[in-house]
């Protein structure tokens, strides 16, 4: 494997824009009722089979219908836009239970589930538990109704489905890495070489549980002509606040809030409302993604409530050393949470029920 730094544009068709693509639905599949059919067949037979979510594979649950759509997909995430929203499943009709079953068969189908926390969920819930905010030190972005800044999740592929959008606002919007890239390249090419350095994240802020407050990672990868990006800046940030991280130069500080400001800027990121039962598989090399602030509907059983997937999806697609966040296990590894008695939230009818009680 050769690595080179190679600054000029990214081309091709993950260095899209958002105002080339907000009118269109090229980015939208909408299944077919005989795809959709098959889903639900399986998906119920998966739920009540309830296999340990540990150890299910693919070839146990075949769907030979949608086994197209799931190539193209995936072909789509790793040499397309690097995104694709799913439209048609009709959630409204099935329990959680059924809606995550369904979420978690096609995402099986797309890689390996992997363990998103330190408690071992392999299925996790977006939705606000409590009336906190992000000025909260202890507040968890998936957990608040603030709006989110644009930032990478710690997988090959992160994936959403939504049960329940929010009464106002929480569109999930997506900025293409290779644009932002691309735009700093134009506008401060003293920079752009910045992106390919080390960088500091706080990790406790996206998991209390996690083993360290802090991992480390260059925002952009450049290799054997492949380009990546693993971003979030509000993560860079907060990592100052440990003493003993490196401070972070004049340049650096320029460098993240010329990012900012290009994934703010109309046009450059795409915006879309959630409907129930839509799911967007995203791959994070590809884009950066972040979400509006919301509001809830008061009563619990209508709040806004996404399920999110982390895959593995091993493609062979060459990055640097220690790109991302890298440390975090797939399901197979045995961690401290496998070893309770009982299947816990290895069930997916556990699984579907969210933790209320977790990063409130």
């Amino acid at each position: 494997m050769t690595t080179s730094l190679d600054l000029a544009p990214v081309t091709g068709p993950a260095a899209w824009r958002g105002d080339e693509l907000s009118g269109t639905d090229s980015w939208i599949h909408h299944l077919t009722p005989e795809e959709v059919a098959e889903l639900e067949e399986v998906g119920g037979r998966f739920l009540d089979d309830d296999p340990d979510l540990r150890s299910v594979v693919p070839e146990d649950y075949p769907l030979p219908v949608c086994a197209e759509h799931l190539r193209l997909t995936g072909q789509e995430l790793d040499r397309g836009r690097g995104f694709l929203l799913v439209r048609g499943l009709r959630t409204t009709h099935y329990s959680d239970a059924l809606s995550a079953a369904i979420f978690f068969l096609m995402g099986l189908h797309l890689g390996e589930p992997m363990r998103q926390n330190e408690l071992g969920d392999l299925l996790d819930h977006i939705m606000a538990t409590s009336d906190k905010t992000l000025a909260d030190p202890e507040a968890l972005g998936s957990r608040v109704r603030d709006k989110l800044n644009f930032h990478s999740d710690s997988s090959d592929i992160v994936a959403l489905m939504c049960l329940r959008p929010s009464r106002e606002g929480g569109a999930s919007t997506l900025v293409s890495g290779a644009t932002l890239y691309n735009e700093v390249l134009a506008r401060r090419p003293d920079l752009a070489p910045l992106l390919f350095e080390p960088f500091h994240h706080d990790w406790y802020k996206q998991d209390h549980d996690a083993p360290q407050r802090y991992y480390t990672s260059p925002i952009c990868s450049w290799v054997d002509g492949v380009f990546s990006i693993y971003g979030g800046t509000r993560m860079i940030f907060s990592a100052q606040d440990y003493p003993e991280v490196p401070r972070l130069t004049e340049a650096q500080v320029e460098l993240l809030h010329l990012l900012d400001t290009i994934a703010r800027e109309p046009g450059v990121a795409l915006d879309m409302d959630f409907r129930p039962g839509d799911v967007q598989w995203l791959l994070n090399y590809a884009a950066l993604h972040s979400r509006t602030a919301f509001l809830d509907f008061p009563e619990l059983q209508r709040r806004r409530h996404l399920l999110r997937l982390w895959l593995r999806h091993d493609v062979g697609r060459p990055v640097v050393p220690g790109f991302g966040k890298n440390v975090v296990q797939g399901r197979t590894e045995v961690r401290a949470a496998d070893q309770q008695d009982d299947r816990g939230n290895f069930s997916i009818t556990m699984a579907a029920i969210p933790r209320m009680d977790w990063g409130s």
